[in-house]
């Protein structure tokens, strides 16, 4: 079992820079695979970034590529999304979550075993 915690979300101007936190409590941290999803009220949770175990492959939605970087720190027990350039349409919830699979990058909400409550991220024009 994993608990996850996110914090970091906000209000922003466009253009600015957040960074999103998400602390893990529970077993093996390390030996789990992380993602971070967003989702728009109505619409259906979309990949943002997913990282490996060991933080040695990322992959990310097209839609962040160039403007976010997800990284984490085991010993800390952390995941992170720095999140630059941001805009309007970045607006929505953002939720971290583990995945079984440590060197599996999924894109695909279905394939998560723990989420967050997730956070706000509001990026005003």
């Amino acid at each position: 079992q994993v608990q996850l915690v996110e914090s970091g979300g906000g209000l922003v101007q466009a253009e600015d820079s957040l960074r999103l936190s998400c602390a893990a409590s529970g077993r093996a941290f390390s030996s789990y695979a992380m993602g971070w999803f967003r989702q728009i009220s109505g619409k259906e949770r979309e990949f943002v970034a997913g990282i490996t175990y060991n933080g040695g492959r990322a992959d990310y939605g097209d839609y962040v590529k160039g403007r976010f970087t997800i990284s984490r720190d085991n010993a800390k027990n952390t995941v992170y999304l720095q999140m630059n350039s941001l805009k309007p349409e970045d607006t929505a919830v953002y939720y971290c979550a583990a995945q079984r699979g440590p060197r599996r990058i999924s894109p695909l909400s279905r394939d998560y075993d723990y989420w967050g409550q997730g956070t706000q991220v509001t990026v005003s024009s």
